[in-house]
C-alpha cells in the first residue's frame, strides 16, 4: 500500500465524519427550528402607520423641494464612483473607517474588493440616514423610529456579517480545514435549542459560573420569603453598625447579584464593610402562576414586606431605601403611596438611574409606541409573561453591532467559544415578566406618564411623583442608554423632596453604578442647583476623581443613626445567602 493511498483513506474517513457531523447537526436544527412558536408581527417590525407617514414626508419633500431628493441621488452615485476609484486607486479612505472595529482586519484596506465593499458600504448607509435625516414634515417621535430601523438595517447588511465577505472568517476555515464553520454551526444550534427556536447569541460561556459558589457569595442568609421576592440580611464584618438599616431593590428585569458579582466589585460587601446592616431583596423569577401580578403586588409582597421585615429584625422605626433602575420608579410609586396614607418607615431613598419622567422616552422610542405596546400585549396574552428572551433580544439591538452581529461572528463564522465574563452572565442571567405588570408599566407609566402628571391609579390611590418628599440621593450614568441621565434628572426636578443631591456618573448603566473605589476607574459630577435645565446643570458641574461611593457613604452616614452593636442575621429554615430565587431560570 502506498502513501497515496493511506492518504486518501484517511480523508476519507474524516470525509464520513464531517458528514454525519453535517447530517446530525441539520437534523438538530429543524428539530429547534420547528419548536419555535408562531412569531409575532407586532413585536418584529414597526406597524404599516410608520411606513405610510414616511411615504408622505418623502413625497412632501419631493414636492416642496425636489433639489434636495435629486441631489440625494446624484450624491449617492457620486460618492459610489469615488468608493470604486478609491477602492482601484487604493487611497485613502474616508475620516473615522480605520476605527471601525468591524473593519479592522488587514484584508479591508490591502484586498482591493473588500476595499470596495467597505467604502461601498459605508456609501450606502451613510446616504440611508441622511435620506431619513432630511425628512423635515416627519414628527419627531417617527423620525426617532426610523432613524432606529434604518441604523439596524445598516448594521445588519454590514459585508463582515456575511462569510464569503469576512476575511477572518474565511481565513479561519481554510487554517482549520472547515472546523471552524462546523463548530460555528453547532454554536448555532445549540442557542436555537436553548430558546426554542428563537435566535438569542449566547455572549458567555456560563458554565464557568455558578451563583453562591463563585457569584454571589456574601455571606447572609434569607430571612422572608414571599410570592414576590426573597429578603437577604448580609452578615456583619464589624463590631459595631449604624442602627437605619439599608434595604435595597434591584431591579426585576434581572438579578439582583449584579450588586455582588465578585469581592472585589461587590456593593453589598462595601457596605457591610463600612458598618451598614444591608438587606437586599431578590426577585422571584415569574412562572405561569404569576402572570397576573401587577406592581401592586411588587409593592405590597416586595417593597411594603421588605421594609417592616427590615424594621422589625432590627428594631428601628425606619429604613434608608435604594432603588435601582424600574425598583427605583416603583420605590417611587411606594414613597407616594407611604405619604398618602401617613406612614414614615422611609427614613431616605436612593435611587440608581430611575426614570419616573417618561416624557421623552429617548432610546426607547422605537419600543414605546402603540403599535409595539399592542406587539406586547399580544404577546404576554399567549401566556401570561412577557418571556426574558424578548426583553434581553430588545436591550441587544439598542447596540446590536456589540451584542448581536459582533457575538454572532465569533460564534457562528469562527466557531469560537464565547468569553468567560462575569458581568456578561449576570446580563445572560435574566427574568420573565408578569404580563400584568409589564402593561400597567408600558401603558400607565412610559406611554401615558401618569405618575409624572399626577394621576397614576394604583392599590386605590391616586399616585404622584410630587409626592416624593423624603431626602434622596440620585445618581445616573453619563453614557446611559437604557435610563438617559437627563429624563432622571427630569424626574427628579418633579419630585418633592426639598432635601435632593444628584449625581452624575461617568460610564453607563452598569459600569457607572457599579464603581468600586478601588478601581480608581470613573468619576462623577456634583451640582446643588437643580433649578437648570440639565444641560445647564452639566455645565456648571463640578467633576470629581473616582467613584461616587465614598460621596454617598458620607451622604448615608447622617441619616443613619447612632452606632449600635452588629446584628447577625438569625439561621432560619429559608437557607443561607443567596437564596433560591436567585437560582430560578427563565424558561
Amino acid at each position: 500500500m502506498t502513501d497515496d493511498t493511506i492518504d486518501t483513506g484517511a480523508i476519507t474517513h474524516k470525509q464520513r465524519e464531517t458528514a454525519e457531523r453535517l447530517q446530525q447537526l441539520s437534523l438538530r436544527l429543524m428539530t429547534a427550528l420547528s419548536r419555535r412558536k408562531a412569531p409575532n408581527p407586532g413585536i418584529e417590525a414597526p406597524g404599516p402607520d410608520l411606513y405610510a407617514k414616511s411615504a408622505v414626508a418623502w413625497w412632501e419633500q419631493m414636492l416642496t423641494n425636489p433639489a434636495r431628493a435629486v441631489g440625494h441621488g446624484v450624491g449617492f452615485w457620486e460618492n459610489s464612483m469615488k468608493a470604486w476609484v478609491g477602492a482601484i486607486q487604493h487611497s485613502a479612505d474616508g475620516p473615522g473607517t480605520s476605527k471601525d472595529k468591524r473593519f479592522a482586519d488587514a484584508d479591508w484596506q490591502d484586498n482591493p474588493w473588500l476595499d470596495y465593499l467597505k467604502r461601498q458600504y459605508k456609501v450606502t448607509s451613510s446616504a440611508m440616514r441622511q435620506a431619513v435625516a432630511d425628512l423635515d414634515t416627519l414628527p419627531e417621535t417617527d423620525k426617532r423610529r426610523l432613524r432606529y430601523f434604518t441604523d439596524q438595517i445598516a448594521n445588519l447588511m454590514a459585508p463582515n456579517n456575511f462569510l464569503g465577505s469576512n476575511p477572518e472568517a474565511l481565513r479561519r476555515a481554510l487554517e482549520t480545514d472547515g472546523e471552524s464553520l462546523l463548530k460555528g454551526l453547532e454554536n448555532l444550534v445549540t442557542d436555537l435549542e436553548a430558546n426554542n427556536g428563537e435566535l438569542l447569541v449566547k455572549l458567555v460561556d456560563d458554565s464557568a459560573f455558578s451563583v453562591g459558589d463563585n457569584i454571589a457569595t456574601a455571606p447572609g442568609q434569607v430571612v422572608l420569603r414571599t410570592k414576590m421576592m426573597e429578603l437577604i440580611q448580609y452578615a456583619p464584618t464589624t463590631e459595631d453598625v449604624h442602627a437605619v438599616p439599608i434595604v435595597i431593590f434591584p431591579p426585576w428585569i434581572n438579578k439582583f447579584y449584579i450588586l455582588d458579582l465578585k469581592p472585589q466589585n461587590s456593593m453589598i460587601r462595601w457596605l457591610v464593610d463600612r458598618g451598614h446592616t444591608v438587606f437586599v431583596v431578590s426577585w422571584v423569577n415569574p412562572d405561569e402562576s404569576l402572570k397576573d401580578a401587577g406592581l401592586e403586588d411588587y409593592i405590597t409582597d416586595g417593597f411594603l414586606a421588605a421594609i417592616e421585615a427590615a424594621k422589625e429584625i432590627t428594631g428601628e422605626q425606619q429604613i434608608n431605601a435604594v432603588g435601582y433602575c424600574i425598583a427605583g420608579t416603583t420605590l417611587s410609586l411606594t414613597l407616594s403611596y407611604l405619604k398618602q396614607i401617613g406612614d414614615t418607615s422611609i427614613n431616605s431613598a436612593t435611587l440608581f438611574t430611575a426614570l419616573t419622567d417618561f416624557s421623552d422616552q429617548g432610546e426607547f422610542t422605537p419600543f414605546l409606541q402603540e403599535d409595539f405596546v399592542d406587539g406586547i400585549d399580544v404577546q404576554v396574552s399567549r401566556s401570561g409573561l412577557l418571556p426574558a428572551r424578548v426583553m434581553s433580544r430588545t436591550m441587544s439591538f439598542l447596540r446590536s453591532n456589540d451584542l448581536v452581529y459582533g457575538p454572532a461572528i465569533k460564534s457562528y463564522m469562527m466557531g469560537e467559544t464565547p468569553p468567560a465574563f462575569d458581568l456578561l452572565f449576570w446580563n445572560g442571567d435574566s427574568t420573565n415578566l408578569p404580563g400584568n405588570m409589564t402593561m400597567q408599566y408600558l401603558r400607565g407609566l412610559c406611554r401615558a406618564n401618569a405618575f409624572a402628571e399626577g394621576h397614576f391609579d394604583l392599590m386605590g390611590r391616586t399616585l404622584k411623583l410630587s409626592e416624593v418628599d423624603v431626602p434622596l440621593m440620585a445618581i445616573t450614568a453619563e453614557t446611559d442608554h437604557i435610563a438617559a441621565w437627563k429624563d432622571c434628572y427630569r424626574g427628579v426636578q418633579k419630585m418633592g423632596s426639598s432635601d435632593k443631591t444628584f449625581v452624575l456618573s461617568q460610564s453607563g448603566h452598569i459600569a457607572g453604578i457599579v464603581n468600586p473605589p478601588s478601581k480608581g476607574k470613573y468619576g462623577h459630577y456634583t451640582n446643588p442647583d437643580l433649578s437648570l435645565p440639565a444641560a445647564d446643570w452639566r455645565a456648571g458641574a463640578d467633576f470629581h476623581e473616582g467613584s461616587w461611593w465614598p460621596l454617598w457613604d458620607a451622604w448615608l452616614k447622617p441619616r443613619a443613626g447612632e452606632l449600635v452593636p452588629a446584628r447577625k442575621p438569625a439561621e432560619t429554615d429559608l437557607g443561607p445567602a443567596p437564596g433560591t430565587y436567585v437560582k430560578v431560570k427563565a424558561a
